[in-house]
Formats: C-alpha cells, sequence, structure tokens
C-alpha cells in the first residue's frame, strides 16, 4: 500500500508540476490605451501598434514602450515583470519541479502596470504625462512609475532602455 501511495504521490506532483505554465501561460494579453487615443506605441519588442491596443508579451521580460502622438510630448512606460502568487501555489502542492518549470518559463510573472492607461502632456503644456487607474483617476505621474522600476528594468533592458544613463527624462 505503501508503494502505491508513493506512486500516486508521485504522479500527482508530475500532473501539477508547471501548473502555472499551464493555468497563465507563458504570454500575456497586454493592453495599451492613451488620452487621448491615436497615438504610436513601439515596444522594445520590435512590436509597434496605435492606441488603443492590444498585444501579446511575454511574462517573463521586462518591456520600454515608446509612445508619441503629434502635439503631444513623447512618453515611455517601463512595464515590469512581477513575480505573481503561483508561486506559492507551486511550492505547497507542485513541488520544486513545477515551481522550476514555471520560474523558468514566466509563468508565475505578471507584467505591470496592466492595463497601461496613460494621459498624454500637451506639448509645451507644462503638464506631466500621467498614469491612469482602471476608473480613469490619475495614479501617479509616469515620472514617478519609471523611476520607482527603474533600477530593477536596466537590469534586463539595459541601462540606456532604461533611461538610467542620463537619468530620467
Amino acid at each position: 500500500m505503501n508503494k502505491l501511495n508513493g506512486v500516486a504521490l508521485a504522479g500527482l506532483c508530475f500532473v501539477l508540476s508547471g501548473c502555472a505554465t499551464v493555468i497563465n501561460g507563458t504570454s500575456q494579453d497586454f493592453s495599451i490605451n492613451t488620452d487621448p487615443g491615436g497615438a504610436r506605441a513601439r515596444l522594445s519588442t520590435g512590436t509597434e501598434c496605435t492606441t488603443p491596443c492590444e498585444v501579446s508579451l511575454k511574462r517573463r521580460h521586462d518591456v520600454r514602450i515608446d509612445i508619441t502622438k503629434e502635439g503631444y510630448e513623447p512618453a515611455y512606460v517601463l512595464v515590469q515583470s512581477r513575480t505573481g502568487g503561483a508561486i506559492a501555489g507551486n511550492v505547497l502542492l507542485g513541488g520544486l519541479v513545477g515551481g522550476v518549470v514555471d520560474a523558468a518559463s514566466g509563468a508565475t510573472n505578471f507584467l505591470a502596470p496592466q492595463p497601461l492607461n496613460l494621459r498624454l502632456a500637451r506639448m509645451s503644456s507644462g503638464e506631466e504625462p500621467v498614469l491612469l487607474n482602471k476608473d480613469g483617476e490619475v495614479d501617479m505621474t509616469l515620472a514617478a512609475h519609471n523611476d520607482k522600476v527603474r533600477a530593477d528594468v536596466a537590469e534586463t533592458l539595459g541601462v540606456d532602455a532604461a533611461g538610467a544613463a542620463g537619468g530620467s527624462d
């Protein structure tokens, strides 16, 4: 009976290994919205779109999004890959194998801010671009967000792409 329990437990661990990979996948649909709409978004992945738009991004990679629109100050947003709660489920249920599989694939991660809601600043207005929450209210300035994640993102994207070489712009 002990042998049967051991085989059943091993089978369960194998089935549950990498469950964030199975449930979340390694990519995430990522929404980019600007106020006003119609801005060009160029991602460090090489993808381009006109806002509002949705792109598929790998969960494990930080991304820089450069946003331009005629009559508005150009802006960039640093999107950070953060570890999510799925890692705890792997430790409790999936064991080491599941944790390693999901960590390597990035399936336990999520991209933030998501959705990206950015209010652009009119050219020469003296205003700053701001991130908006899901209710359309100001969450924080874009500069404050980028400064908050810059050091971490610079480790993966490089100091130039993260805007760390010359400070925040």
